[in-house]
């Protein structure tokens, strides 16, 4: 244990995903012999992050603005819609340059013994984009793309149940080539495009 603010500060950078106590103390270290001008700079970016990022009013995917890069995009497919469980997610799929639709961003995945059902995810706001196409554009296919996990398959199973009925709808989930149990965040680019491209019809 550190006195003071030291030790406060690994106790917060601890909390962080995939930092434990050590890889905290070497972060709170670094920091404590940077030059001004760097923790500088490293606190406006934390309060760029906290003031002016917000989350895409049609996707859910992270912005600077009412709508996301993609979402104002003239020139992507308005007939695609890929649905993901976080805005990390987009930017592995977009790393792939095999897909050129829209995407939907969940907020996550259901797990029941976590206490996250549909309601706490953002299929509600997936079936209103579904039933009020933008520009008299129907969607034509939606690509399941949840992580190759339990919560995701269940997140799968569960969204085309609610799109089976949608007339003219085709629901397809990523094919074969990402491993199970594990995620898309880490997926390097060729398997990723591989399952893009070879993704398999649902519905």
């Amino acid at each position: 244990m550190y006195e003071g603010p030291i030790q406060d500060l690994i106790d917060e950078l601890a909390k962080l995903p995939g930092l434990g106590p050590k890889g905290a103390q070497r972060i709170a270290f670094h920091l404590l012999g940077s030059e001004n001008q760097e923790f500088n700079r490293l606190i406006a970016a934390l309060g760029h992050v906290r003031d002016d990022v917000t989350f895409c009013a049609e996707c859910g995917n992270v912005s600077a603005d009412k709508l996301c890069r993609i979402c104002s995009d003239a020139r992507r497919d308005t007939t695609k819609i890929c649905v993901v469980e976080e805005p990390k997610d987009v930017q592995a799929i977009e790393r792939t340059k095999e897909f050129k639709g829209r995407y939907h961003v969940l907020g996550g995945a259901l797990d029941p013994l976590g206490g996250i059902g549909p309601d706490q995810l953002r299929i509600r706001e997936l079936l209103r984009r579904l039933g009020n196409q933008a520009d008299g554009v129907d969607v034509t296919e939606v690509i399941v793309a949840t992580d190759p996990n339990t919560e995701g398959e269940a997140t799968a199973t569960y969204l085309v149940r609610m799109l089976k009925d949608f007339p003219g709808l085709s629901v397809t989930r990523l094919a074969s080539g990402l491993p199970m149990g594990g995620d898309l965040e880490f997926a390097d680019e060729l398997t990723l495009g591989r399952a893009m491209s070879g993704r398999r019809v649902l519905t």
